[in-house]
């Protein structure tokens, strides 16, 4: 590289021109228009400062005026909120009824027609304020059991899931933006099979994405071949049956069920299975349709910073963020792009210190957002004001890696990776801590609890230090001694924590950053991902199509290179100077256990979760995929996600070109003749052109028109 470029290659990484497709996602989805569709944010940088200022507001007055230069100094250094704070902050005058908040998850089910319909509303009214939000079926019975009073036998969770899903699809969420639910169900449920199977019928359940709830003792049945019993809460009747096998197990629910000393319910036992037959079930349905989705519900519960008042059993819609009951998330990410200096070349470096401060504005700046949250419920509001729960995060990994001459899996980039998730949790918890000082800790910290035996159980450290059953003590100690999380932190910060508390009981979550990624950072890769391909194409949800629409886009990094090398070019040009090599891999390069070690290398950092998919060929051997599930559960991840380009089952949000054109689809016309079209090319139908391939999936599946 020429010397002299430094600066001028630094600052030119820092400011490439949109795509189009970046500018077009932010234009319709994240800059503020009033009712009659005229602009109100000039430009981009009037999105920032309308969010800054939206923010800034919630600080005392005169401190105004500070943190809203603060706030938009970060927000032009890399920090960006996720897109409820994006479209919303500032927003009020012209969208009264939104809500700041991406992620939420739904109070307990209990196994009622009632209480059903009662989440079905609180859910229809989280939709609506554009939140995303997740539940847990398997507290409803099992099809074929009885109802007691009605004199008949219930159909089972999953047609109950088919009410909300059709009340998913009816509710437009704000800003245009579709419905987004989780659906998790406990590995153990007798229905357990339906729900794996449930999205092989076509059209069904496509407002959710699934996730079974896997517990240890689940894995190690499938390491040692053993039979898993399926098993529900048993009603009165059965309890007292001789011929009836009970169990006493932990339940979400307690209230109506016998339980024994250890607040345990009895169970019937339906019936047991092969541990690895049901294994096996959930690993194809997973390679051939990518769900459902693998929580590791034991490692959550054990590593949440909340451990001694929570048990929780859902996620948002990605899974970046496990909840309480009613529990509700605010979600940002960092883009890493914008701190490297130098990019590919033998000077490549990360500015660590500006990183650092904007994590730590950031950090204010997220924590502004509960007092401005907008959430539709009593009860989410209270939850979110009383843990006052944020996810910071960031995005651009894998474009970071390569930009400083990394490969993403490799030892170096795994070490960069658990620096950038050490360096914000750090940072985020001490700013959490003078955060408390000035402005008063989360009153999760100051509350006090009792000490149960189940707390002493799950900590044996508390007997050692002569904590006792029905001591009390206030949940900054509890957190800050006892969470396993908070361990591996400085000694003096955990000190300070348990003397002053935090502002939050929770800081920092990965999220996909999918539109995001696209707009605001020029497509730098999603998340903690790779760079899905470096020339590619988007299906997007826009307004008013009645089928996604696929948008070409190149990869943040390809873009910088091509700056880099020739500024003068066109940079979405062909020319072969402009086509670069070595560590520009895209997820057709990596292995799976390389995605694995990254996740890892961020989880031991990340105090909520993350959400990531491990995209492997469509000819992956079945047998090799399912090694991918165990290497994760040996590596202590909190869920495990991946993708398969499958044609025959739905079409993805992220398409390769070359995939497309491999691909045939073959439509019957009204008079019976079937036509057969390449999945790039472009069909005229219904006055609209789509992709044969967008176009087929949105019939088969049902949401044509609907969007």
């Amino acid at each position: 590289m020429p010397s002299g470029t430094k600066n001028s290659l630094s600052r030119e990484t820092k400011i490439l021109e949109l795509q189009p497709a970046s500018q077009d996602i932010w234009d319709s989805k994240y800059r503020l228009k009033n009712q009659k569709g005229k602009p109100i944010d000039k430009d981009i940088d009037g999105t920032y400062k309308r969010v800054a200022k939206a923010l800034a507001d919630a600080e005392k007055p005169r401190l105004r005026k500070e943190w809203n230069e603060k706030f938009l100094w970060a927000l032009r250094n890399g920090a960006i909120p996720a897109g409820r704070i994006v479209s919303n902050a500032g927003a009020k005058e012209h969208k009264p009824s939104t809500s700041t908040i991406n992620c939420t998850v739904s109070g307990i089910m209990e196994d009622s027609m009632v209480d059903i319909l009662n989440m079905v509303r609180e859910a229809g009214l989280t939709l609506k304020a554009g939140c995303g939000i997740g539940y847990e079926f398997s507290t409803l019975r099992p099809k074929g059991a009885l109802v007691a009073g009605a004199g008949a036998s219930t159909s089972g969770p999953l047609t109950f899931m088919d009410i909300f899903d059709a009340m998913c699809r009816t509710i437009s969420s704000a800003g245009g933006r579709r419905g987004a639910q989780m659906a998790t169900f406990d590995i153990a449920h007798p229905d357990i099979r339906d729900f794996i199977s449930a999205k092989r019928e076509d059209g069904r359940l496509r407002q959710f994405n699934l996730s079974c709830l896997i517990t240890d003792s689940f894995m190690q049945a499938v390491k040692e071949d053993k039979e898993w019993e399926l098993i529900f809460p048993a009603n009165g009747q059965e309890v007292g049956d001789p011929n009836c096998p009970i169990i006493y197990r932990p339940w979400p629910i307690t209230q109506g069920y016998q339980t024994n000393e250890r607040h345990e319910v009895a169970c019937r036992v339906y019936k047991k299975v092969s541990a690895r037959s049901l294994w096996d079930l959930i690993m194809r349905s997973t390679y051939d349709f990518a769900e459902p989705g693998f929580i590791l519900i034991d490692k959550v519960n054990e590593m949440n910073n909340n451990w001694f008042c929570e048990d929780i059993r859902a996620t948002n819609p990605c899974g970046e963020q496990p909840l309480p009951p009613h529990g509700a998330c605010l979600l940002g990410s960092v883009n890493l792009t914008r701190f490297v200096e130098n990019p590919f070349s033998d000077q490549a470096s990360f500015d660590w210190d500006r990183y650092k401060e904007v994590v730590r504005i950031f950090t204010r700046m997220m924590d502004n957002v509960v007092e401005i949250h907008g959430l539709p419920l009593p009860e989410q509001g209270e939850e979110i004001e009383r843990k006052r729960r944020h996810g910071m995060g960031f995005l651009g990994l894998g474009s970071t890696i390569i930009m400083l001459g990394m490969t993403y899996g490799d030892e170096a980039s795994v070490a960069f990776t658990d620096r950038i998730a050490r360096e914000m949790a750090i940072t985020g918890w001490e700013e959490g801590v003078d955060l408390a000082g000035e402005k008063g800790p989360a009153p999760i910290m100051e509350e006090t609890f009792t000490v149960t035996a189940a707390m002493l159980a799950q900590r044996p450290q508390m007997v050692e230090d002569g904590i006792r059953e029905g001591d009390l003590l206030p949940g900054k100690v509890l957190m800050a001694n006892y969470s396993r999380y908070l361990a591996q932190f400085p000694e003096a910060l955990r000190k300070q924590i348990a003397e002053f508390g935090s502002r939050f009981s929770h800081h920092t979550s990965i999220a996909p950053t999918g539109t995001i990624s696209l707009s605001l950072a020029n497509n730098a890769s999603n998340g903690i991902e790779p760079s899905f391909s470096h020339i590619y194409s988007r299906n997007v949800i826009q307004e008013g199509r009645k089928t996604k629409e696929k948008v070409d886009v190149l990869s943040y990094e390809l873009l910088a290179y091509r700056a880099a090398i020739n500024p003068l070019a066109d940079p979405q040009a062909e020319e072969p100077e402009n086509r670069p090599t070595a560590n520009f891999i895209d997820t057709n390069k990596i292995s799976p256990r390389a995605h694995v070690d990254i996740q890892a290398a961020a989880q031991k950092w990340i105090d909520s979760s993350i959400s990531k998919t491990i995209n492997v060929p469509t000819d992956y051997p079945f047998e090799e995929f399912k090694k991918i599930y165990h290497y994760a559960f040996d590596k202590g991840l909190k869920g495990c996600t991946t993708f398969r380009f499958n044609p025959e089952a739905f079409q993805g949000v992220l398409v390769k070109s070359e995939d497309l054109a491999a691909t045939t689809y073959r439509f019957t016309l009204d008079d019976g003749d079937v036509i057969e079209v390449k999945g790039d090319e472009i069909v005229e139908y219904d006055g609209e052109n789509h992709t044969a391939a967008n176009l087929f999936d949105a019939l088969k599946e049902g949401y044509y028109g609907k969007l």
